[in-house]
C-alpha cells in the first residue's frame, strides 16, 4: 500500500503531528507513506496562509525519513498550490529549495480566489465557474512543470453541493488539453481517495470518464492519495481504488524517489 497524498500540522489545516501520521500508516500495513504538506504560495485567505516553516519542515522529514527507515519508507513530499503570475516564481523556488522525493501540483484557487470559500455565491454562474477552473489550470500549466503530478484533477467537484455539479461532457475538451500536457511533459495524475468523503453516488476524483480519457491518450503515471489530514483516513478505500484502476485497464500504481518514477503492478 502506498499513500502518496498526507498532511500534518506542516499544513494550516491540519494539527495532526507528522509522527502520528507515520505512526498510524505503519499499522495500517503501508509500504511508504509521502508527507505533502501544504505549500501555497499567495493563497487569499489569510486565515489559512499556507505558508510552511521549511527549516523544520525539512528537518523532520529528513529525522523521520531515518527515524523510521525500517518499518516504512517515507517519501518527503510537499503539495504545491498553483497559481498564476509571480506566484509561480515562488512555486519554482520552493520545488528547488530541497531534495524532494515527490511534489505534488494541485490547484485550490481559481483567479485569485480560493475554490473553497471565495469562488461560488449565490450569483455564480456554476457552467462557466467550472469552465473557467480547468481554463486556468492549463493556462497555468503551461507556464508551470516543476511537479510530478497534478492533484485532485477535478478539485472543483468538492465545494458544491452534490446535486449541482454540472455534467462533464462540456468539459472534456479542455480536460483532454490538460491530459495531454501532462502526458507529454512526463506528468501524472492522482487518484484521490478524498471522494469517498467528500462526494457520493460513486463520483470519484478524478471521475471515470477523466481516468478513461487518460489512459486512452496513453498516461500511465497515477499514484493514490488519501489526502488525509486525519491518520484514520490514510489509505482510505485502497484496494477499491486498486480495483477501479484494474477495470479501466491500468496495469500500475506510480511511486516516486528523487523525483523519479516506479511503477508497481496492480
Amino acid at each position: 500500500m502506498y499513500d502518496y497524498h498526507t498532511h500534518s500540522f506542516f499544513s494550516d489545516d491540519c494539527d495532526i503531528p507528522t509522527r502520528d501520521m507515520i505512526e498510524a500508516a505503519i499499522k495500517k500495513g503501508m509500504k511508504e507513506i509521502a508527507i505533502t504538506d501544504h505549500y501555497d504560495p499567495d493563497y487569499p485567505d489569510q486565515e489559512y496562509p499556507f505558508v510552511v516553516d521549511f527549516e523544520k519542515y525539512h528537518d523532520t522529514l529528513l529525522q523521520m525519513q531515518a527515524e523510521y527507515k525500517d518499518k516504512i519508507k517515507i517519501i518527503k513530499g510537499l503539495e504545491i498550490g498553483i497559481q498564476h503570475g509571480e506566484t509561480l516564481n515562488k512555486c519554482r523556488n520552493a520545488a528547488h529549495a530541497f531534495p524532494y522525493d515527490f511534489i505534488l501540483g494541485s490547484f485550490h484557487c481559481t483567479d485569485n480566489k480560493d475554490l473553497y470559500t471565495g469562488y461560488f455565491t449565490e450569483e455564480t454562474d456554476i457552467p462557466k465557474a467550472f469552465e473557467r477552473y480547468y481554463e486556468y489550470a492549463h493556462e497555468c500549466l503551461k507556464d508551470y512543470t516543476d511537479f510530478d503530478v497534478m492533484g485532485h484533477i477535478n478539485v472543483v467537484d468538492r465545494y458544491l453541493p452534490f446535486d449541482k455539479i454540472p455534467p462533464y461532457k462540456p468539459y472534456m475538451d479542455i480536460i483532454h488539453s490538460i491530459l495531454k500536457q501532462l502526458i507529454e511533459n512526463g506528468k501524472g495524475i492522482e487518484f484521490n481517495s478524498s471522494c469517498y468523503r467528500y462526494l457520493k453516488d460513486g463520483r470519484t476524483t478524478p471521475t471515470r470518464e477523466i481516468l478513461s480519457l487518460y489512459k486512452e491518450l496513453g498516461g500511465e503515471i497515477i499514484t493514490f492519495g488519501s489526502d488525509s489530514h486525519n491518520p484514520d483516513f490514510i489509505g482510505d478505500h485502497y484496494d477499491e481504488v486498486l480495483e477501479i484502476l484494474r477495470n479501466i485497464g491500468f496495469r500500475y500504481i506510480s511511486t516516486f524517489e528523487n523525483r523519479k518514477v516506479n511503477f508497481i503492478p496492480i
